[in-house]
């Protein structure tokens, strides 16, 4: 954050070229999660088995033998003249996907799950196609799992229609219920998915997914079938559990970080005149020996450069002043110049050693990730943020989840991520293509933590341009670019080709950040469309042409800002106008 990412911003407008719009997976039963080959035709006695699985709780076992190449297919609907994007994740040898009439590929030899692709483009009259899967004859039984069609897809005669978006109901520590209008069409019943495990089936237009855990946010789909096939899956609904623990904080927080280890241009801050609005304050930053060290060092500014700076004692005591009026006060761990990248185990287990150090020196509350430039990627094949495989991902997440269970329940934890790292995911994700593998290389970080998450709050600045749910390109600098980011964040979104949706979190896990001035940050905006894009948020008025996908969220958490320092030397603009702003929401 210290200065402007240049990098990024030029990458992110490059990457906002036109691309093929996603659309959901055309294919029932893709994951085989039913349990069994429901909407598959299979010769030779395959099954649905519960291992080897690459996701979920089911897989298909192609049921090979000397006179069978136990091929399945399943026919769908499609639109003529139409480019689709067919994938699957085998394992097996001689393990064949296509299209019957048209293009496939294989493998010979896959010993672990392996993707095959291919794209094709139905003819100017084509309404169906038949896809399939199948191993070789005598060569054994080959596994598939995660077969994805994607491009916009037409239904079988006799399928029921996808049934609307479902409505929360009553809502447990273990527990969520859903209802719904009935689907058009015949209809026998109804699975409720979470990404592709069914988590419920039943006759009816209601059910109750149990045994989840306390505060846990969950996306939920409906969809229709009958003896002829499954309806396409229904919008998502996002639900949390109840029995989340409290941090302390007030509803709606103002979150700054204050220049601690260094001067900038807008000068050293004692963290004893930092005003009491600032209910989070990051003390920027944290910073690794070495790229690939995970050794974490604070170096509180040096006198040389911060002729004013109070002593350790000073420092301490001021934290313990702001604790006792509720602030929290955490360590921020990257920056633009702290390139962090945990591509070892060891690099892991240092990176949870050192900041721990730094935790424990200080009395802080916990942390807040900011990880810029090249700390995360996907390595190429990293296609499922579910499931990450690249180390410095997988590696963070293990660090983030020691010291979650170190420090316990009230521990607090914040991200700060740039939008190129989050929202452009919808349109590229980093480990599904021949781009940047960096592009929304947060996304498997932020799932796999949302759980134990305080407050995402993206910098929607120093950004490109970038694709919102309404299809529509954003630029920062208005409301409209607070409003279209922040409802991504809210309500969820396709990730890129991937076929997979990323969750929206929990309103009071969402903030959006904004530079305190001009200087700060490209990307400044003014106080009343700040104001405007939160109320929006917040209250679902004042939208613009924007419409809300994720709904109005009155919990929404509040606002960041780069930083306290800009702040004050601009007499404090941001602070002024948002703090009384936010404490007079309801």
């Amino acid at each position: 954050m210290r200065k402007i990412w240049v990098l990024a911003v030029i990458l992110a407008g490059l990457l906002v070229a036109a691309g093929p719009a996603h659309a959901e997976n055309v294919l029932s039963n893709a994951g085989f999660e039913s349990g069994s080959l429901s909407g598959w035709t299979c010769s030779g006695g395959g099954s649905a088995v519960t291992t080897p699985v690459r996701t979920g709780k089911y897989a298909l076992a192609g049921g090979v033998s000397a006179g069978d190449n136990g091929q399945c297919t399943q026919t769908v609907g499609v639109q003529p003249g139409t480019a689709y994007t067919l994938s699957a994740w085998v394992r097996g040898n001689y393990v064949y996907l296509g299209v019957t009439g048209g293009a496939s590929t294989w493998t010979p030899s896959a010993s672990d799950y392996t993707k095959l692709t291919l794209t094709f483009t139905t003819a100017a009259d084509q309404k169906s196609a038949q896809i399939f899967l199948h191993g070789w004859f005598g060569a054994g039984t080959y596994h598939a799992d995660d077969v994805v069609l994607d491009g916009p897809g037409s239904p079988q005669p006799g399928t029921p229609g996808r049934p609307d978006t479902p409505r929360l109901g009553s809502v447990t520590d273990d527990s969520i219920a859903l209802s719904w209008s009935a689907a058009p069409g015949t209809v026998t019943g109804y699975r409720v998915y979470e990404g592709s495990e069914v988590k419920a089936t039943v006759t009816g237009t209601s059910a109750t997914v149990g045994g989840l855990a306390k505060c846990t946010t969950h996306a939920l789909t409906v969809a229709a079938y009958n003896e002829v096939g499954e309806s396409a899956k229904s919008d998502p609904v996002t639900g949390t559990t109840g029995g989340c623990v409290d941090t302390g904080l007030p509803k709606h927080a103002l979150i700054g970080y204050l220049h601690a280890s260094f001067a900038n241009g807008s000068g050293y801050m004692k963290m004893a005149d930092v005003p009491d609005a600032w209910d989070i304050i990051n003390l920027s930053f944290g910073e690794p020996t070495s790229v690939t060290s995970g050794d974490i060092r604070f170096n509180r500014c040096p006198a040389s450069e911060c002729p004013s700076v109070e002593s350790d004692a000073e420092f301490i005591a001021a934290i313990r002043a702001k604790q006792a009026k509720g602030k929290k006060v955490l360590i921020s761990i990257g920056g633009q110049n702290g390139q962090v990248q945990l591509t070892t185990a060891a690099a892991r287990d240092t990176f949870v050693r050192s900041v721990s150090e730094i935790i424990d020196r200080y009395g802080l509350d916990g942390l807040d990730v900011d990880f810029e430039g090249h700390s995360l990627y996907l390595n190429s094949g990293d296609t499922d943020f579910r499931n990450p495989k690249t180390p410095v991902i997988v590696n963070l997440i293990s660090a983030l989840k020691s010291l979650k269970a170190k420090y316990g329940e009230k521990f607090v934890l914040t991200m700060a991520p740039e939008t190129f790292f989050v929202q452009v995911g919808h349109q590229f994700y980093g480990g599904s293509g021949g781009g940047d593998g960096r592009t929304g290389s947060y996304l498997p970080v932020i799932h796999a933590m949302r759980d134990a998450l305080t407050v995402l709050h993206v910098q929607d600045y120093n950004s490109g341009p970038v694709m919102g749910l309404d299809g529509q390109y954003h630029t920062m600098g208005g409301a409209e670019f607070h409003i279209a980011m922040t409802d991504m964040v809210k309500a969820g979104f396709t990730v890129a080709n991937t076929g997979q949706t990323f969750p929206g979190l929990r309103p009071e896990q969402i903030g959006f950040g904004t530079p305190a001035a001009v200087p700060a940050g490209n990307g400044h905006t003014s106080p009343a469309q700040v104001q405007q894009a939160f109320t929006c948020l917040a209250k679902g008025t004042g939208c613009g042409s924007y419409t809300l996908r994720g709904g109005p969220s009155p919990a929404l958490r509040g606002l960041m800002t780069w930083s306290i320092n800009w702040d004050r030397y601009f007499n404090w603009e941001f602070m002024n106008a948002h703090e009384p702003f936010l404490n007079a929401l309801p």
